[in-house]
């Protein structure tokens, strides 16, 4: 099943570059409109702490002052960090992270657990999928922002807190004590696949964080040793993430010194990225220059992994299965500011090696294919009893899931209607589920049995028609 990522597009030429920038108000310059500037922040700030009938602290009003002007720039990519919010974006793409080890999703004000991550915390205490967290230690979640969610859950390594879900499948309350742990940030993954009698390499990159580069290597190394004769490369939803790390992936897969981006400054002046082939065993990269690639992206895979699809596209070095990609051609570099947070700012323009700017367009696909429409359907937990003539959001999922499963499903507007109880009866009977209480077709027991038939067949690869057609694409080009 693909993974829910939490952001789209993310591009940082590298850690944190240093404290290149400080609030206006202490330092903008020496001529005289800066001055006044900083006289016309000042005295606002003044005036709000001195005549405002709202109390608000110091502090509070230089973070709004920070998203404000980050907010003005009128880029979607430009953004204040405060403290926290710096501290978590570091975290994403670091080698591992505290925590208890969940990936989770918002859904009308509920945060939902997508899966834990396996072996952590959260799983050995029995999480699972589609639980409703719900409080963690003293406090409630009603009301709070993800920021604050994570906030509650991240803290010092080997401290414990316990966390409330609920499980619409049970319909109960469970509550877990954990401790935290270091989890780790693995972004590569990889498997062997066999096609019509043939090995070819599965691999999966989430995003291209701080040791990306290595866990390709580490992960492609093991494939060949398996005697593959071909690469599936996955990007979709990959929202991108560091440049060093998707340059060293490139630079495994062709010659030296051979340009896979230009950068371009404010000013327009251009300049080439190069790969660089030092870093690699010899034996490794001859293999690796010579065997068939075919890259999967979709409407998620932005930035970094946008620079990959654009370089080997430009290069005719892989063919790209799927459909054109998110389109996000600015780099963004990180300033630490005084109060601990973080300015992020886009500085340059990057463009594939044919100097094409893919921003707003994306890269377009070699082999256009849509997803099977089942893969777009987001698990949520549901609950409740329903009769015919009932109207609801949980009806409308039903529905909707029910005529991609292939039922003779009329609407779709979550109104139970005779089409789809009939549809509901057949499911039931067909999973053999317990027989619902008087005109009740519609329950919790149903809707626990969907939710998994559902992620059953998302996780089968067979439905999965982009991959099944990048493969067969991959086996074409291995048998020329």
């Amino acid at each position: 099943m693909r993974k829910i990522t939490a952001i789209v597009g993310i591009l940082v030429i590298g850690l944190l570059i240093g404290s290149g920038i400080f609030f206006g108000w202490f330092s903008i310059g020496n001529n005289k409109q800066s001055v006044t500037q900083v006289e016309s922040i000042n005295k606002a700030l003044d005036l709000i702490q001195d005549q405002s009938v709202y109390s608000t602290e110091k502090d509070v009003l230089v973070e709004g002052a920070l998203r404000g002007m980050a907010d003005a720039i009128k880029d979607p990519y430009s953004t204040y960090y405060s403290k926290e919010e710096a501290a978590q974006h570091r975290q994403m793409l670091a080698e591992e992270r505290v925590g208890i080890g969940i990936e989770l999703t918002e859904n009308n004000g509920k945060f939902i657990v997508v899966s834990p991550v396996r072996s952590s915390p959260a799983e050995k205490a029995g999480m699972r999928s589609l639980d409703e967290i719900v409080q963690v230690d003293d406090v409630r979640i009603d009301g709070k922002t993800m920021n604050e969610l994570m906030h509650l859950i991240q803290g010092e390594k080997g401290t414990s807190l316990t966390v409330v879900v609920y499980r619409p499948s049970e319909d109960k309350h469970i509550k877990m004590t954990m401790e935290r742990a270091a989890i780790s940030n693995k972004t590569v993954t990889s498997e062997v696949v066999m096609v019509e009698d043939t090995a070819i390499g599965y691999v999966e990159i989430s995003l291209f964080g701080e040791k990306t580069a290595e866990e390709w290597v580490a992960e492609t190394s093991k494939l060949l040793r398996k005697d593959i004769e071909g690469l599936v490369v996955d990007v979709r939803d990959n929202p991108g993430g560091y440049l060093h790390s998707v340059a060293a992936l490139v630079s495994s897969l062709v010659d030296n010194g051979k340009v896979f981006a230009y950068m371009q400054n404010g000013e327009g002046a251009m300049e080439p990225l190069k790969t660089s082939t030092e870093s690699f065993d010899e034996k490794y990269l001859r293999t690796m220059k010579k065997i068939p690639i075919v890259l999967l992206q979709n409407e998620g895979s932005a930035s970094a992994s946008e620079v990959l699809g654009g370089a080997l596209k430009s290069w005719g070095r892989a063919s790209i299965v799927g459909v054109t990609s998110f389109g996000k051609g600015t780099v963004q570099e990180s300033w630490e500011l005084p109060n601990g947070g973080e300015m992020k700012l886009s500085t340059k323009k990057w463009l594939t090696p044919k100097k094409e700017w893919i921003h707003g367009k994306g890269i377009e696909a070699s082999l256009k294919i849509e997803q099977n429409e089942l893969f777009a359907i987001q698990l949520h937990p549901l609950t409740g009893q329903f009769k015919t003539g009932d109207m609801s959001e949980e009806i409308a999922y039903t529905q909707n899931a029910l005529k991609k499963l292939g039922y003779q499903i009329v609407r779709l507007d979550g109104y139970l209607d005779e089409a789809t109880e009939e549809a509901v009866k057949l499911y039931r009977k067909q999973k053999k589920l317990v027989s619902a209480e008087g005109d009740v077709y519609v329950d919790t027991t149903f809707f626990s049995s969907l939710n998994e038939t559902l992620k059953v067949y998302k996780e089968d690869r067979k439905n999965d028609a982009q991959f099944q057609m990048a493969s067969s694409f991959l086996m074409h080009n291995i048998e020329q």
